[in-house]
């Protein structure tokens, strides 16, 4: 199941949420989320207490504001884009250490740990292997695979794989095979 495809349709409605949660970072992108809204708040926003306004504006308003919501967009890359998990965690990492001199020491430390929480899963993350169907027989056994299935299950493996040179390819002293890969600047 990718992120085009809905998971309304082969999954019920009580489950559908779970699936999608399971097929992609939710935790990262989730805590991705929260890191980057201190950093974006914080910057702007007065807290009051009683008469007292404390104001936690400084001058590199602008540059937290980017910087929170490039990791909120990050969160929602997470979420969205699975595919891209690596890079997203990268850099949500990045951004939540360029935080901390930037925006109030990263919103406060709070968003700065959440990012790099956040990005750090998101790096460790990987998809669950997909699970193979058992195909009931009549004996209880299990089923035995044919020559054709065989054939075809090795066709699938290595449909995706550049094709292997043979013995018959050798090298010339114009290809950069020559002298066993090793190229001189003359």
């Amino acid at each position: 199941m990718s992120a085009e495809t809905p998971a309304s349709r082969e999954v019920p409605k009580e489950n559908r949420f779970k699936v999608w949660r399971q097929t992609r970072p939710f935790w990262a992108g989730l805590f991705t989320l929260l890191g980057g809204l201190p950093i974006a708040y914080l910057p702007y926003g007065d807290m009051r207490l009683g008469n007292v306004t404390l104001a936690m504006k400084t001058t590199a308003g602008a540059g937290a504001l980017i910087i929170g919501v490039l990791l909120i967009t990050l969160g929602l890359t997470m979420w969205f884009q699975p595919i891209v998990r690596v890079f997203a965690g990268v850099a949500t990492i990045v951004l939540g250490l360029v935080s901390i001199p930037v925006s109030n020491f990263g919103g406060l430390v709070i968003g700065f740990l959440f990012a790099l929480v956040g990005g750090g899963m998101s790096i460790a993350w990987a998809p669950a292997p997909p699970v193979a169907e058992a195909v009931d027989t009549e004996d209880g056994g299990a089923p035995e695979a044919s020559a054709e299935t065989s054939a075809e299950a090795g066709a699938v493996l290595t449909a995706g794989l550049p094709e292997q040179r043979g013995p018959e390819h050798h090298a010339t002293d114009k290809t950069i095979d020559a002298n066993g890969g090793r190229n001189s600047a003359g």
